[in-house]
């Protein structure tokens, strides 16, 4: 067993402070003092939060998800543990079907191993592309996109959680319709040129999930409400990058109050996150990485560079959303869209001892993945 004490805990609706958070592989409880012969950890008056989920990242410390490498996605998920991530989804972009294929191979190889590595868990993959449309194709490559195909995501239902598309290239909806009911992989509309009428019409046909709001798709309009409106006015789950460029900060609280719950905070990180300014490659394309902002050498813009952990700080210090509710976005959210909030997302009584430990400015200190320290500042 063992105890964090000195720390304000970070829970789904509130913090709270003079607490102890006890666990040993789950979550044990928020107790008043530590249980007898508990090994002690001290927060030293930092945060003590659930795991951070990041649903959608590419690559990190120069490392590509599609370079299909098992050592490309190991130096990945060593080197995003430590921003805090405890589980993320390694996401695919629009690259030759075998490049796909290949990295969803090494995935799906890798899954049980990351449970116990020193690094990031694999929870599975996204999936952005290739069935997307060109004309809001952004940083993906045309001439790799293809008509929506159900039987290619059936066949790796067993690692993709989340499939992004553009639903206008879906005729009558039919590969939609086809995954949800023979699958748990999550539909998202992303890289779309949908109307709002025809955006709303696929969150009735299996659509739940929206890939990067506002990025690569039709925006909101007062007579054009677009795949932004449809997202807004629908049920379906939300992702936000908030690295403060993608999207303005003033629209953080304004998405969040139609959102609530179903908002997820997403890095979108490139190869080049952890990275010095330069030159890098997405999926073989080039992109320049300069400050916060990454862009394709025709300046289109591509992904960012953000930490995950620096995302949930982005929009606490911007906005008056309550810390909880920042971190909820990073965590209990997104673990919730995958389908995995019952052990996952939030430091619950028997859910994983998924926890990290930060300071006062959400720097992090300490990750631990299933009640083992997986990395230590």
């Amino acid at each position: 067993m063992k105890a964090i004490i000195n720390g304000k805990i970070i829970l789904k609706d509130r913090i709270v402070e003079g607490k102890v958070l006890v666990y040993d592989s789950v979550i044990r409880g928020v107790c008043d003092n530590a249980p007898e012969g508990a090994e002690i950890i001290d927060a030293k008056g930092g945060y003590v939060a659930p795991g951070l989920i990041d649903l959608h990242i590419h690559g990190y410390l120069g490392k590509d998800v599609c370079d299909g490498e098992p050592e490309s996605i190991r130096t990945i998920a060593e080197g995003i543990v430590a921003n805090g991530v405890t589980g993320f989804l390694p996401t695919t972009m629009t690259v030759d079907m075998k490049v796909i294929r290949k990295a969803l191979e090494c995935l799906r190889s890798l899954k049980e191993e990351s449970k116990t590595w020193n690094g990031t868990a694999i929870l599975g993959c996204h999936a952005e592309g290739p069935f997307i449309n060109a004309k809001k194709k952004g940083a993906q490559d045309e001439k790799y996109i293809l008509k929506p195909d159900a039987a290619f995501v059936k066949e790796y239902a067993d690692i993709i959680k989340i499939i992004s598309l553009a639903p206008e290239m879906d005729e009558d909806f039919a590969a939609i319709r086809e995954i949800v009911a023979d699958t748990d992989v999550v539909v998202s509309m992303g890289h779309t040129d949908a109307d709002y009428d025809t955006a709303y019409k696929s969150t009735v046909n299996g659509v739940s999930h929206a890939t990067h709001l506002f990025n690569a798709m039709t925006a909101l309009a007062h007579r054009n409400p677009g795949v932004v409106g449809a997202a807004l006015n629908s049920d379906v789950t939300t992702e936000l990058i908030v690295d403060t460029f993608h999207v303005n900060p003033a629209l953080y609280p304004i998405v969040a109050k139609l959102k609530g719950d179903k908002l997820c905070f997403i890095t979108d990180c490139l190869p080049a996150g952890g990275l010095p300014e330069g030159q890098y490659t997405l999926g073989g394309t080039a992109f320049v990485s300069k400050g916060i902002e990454c862009r394709l050498l025709d300046g289109t813009i591509a992904g960012s560079i953000l930490k995950m952990n620096k995302g949930v700080w982005n929009v606490y210090t911007t906005t008056d959303l309550p810390l909880w509710y920042c971190v909820n976005c990073a965590s209990l959210n997104p673990a919730n869209a995958i389908g995995m909030g019952a052990t996952k997302g939030s430091l619950d009584i028997g859910k994983d001892a998924d926890i990290i430990i930060t300071d006062n400015e959400f720097n992090v200190e300490k990750t631990i993945i299933g009640g083992t320290v997986r990395y230590e500042a």
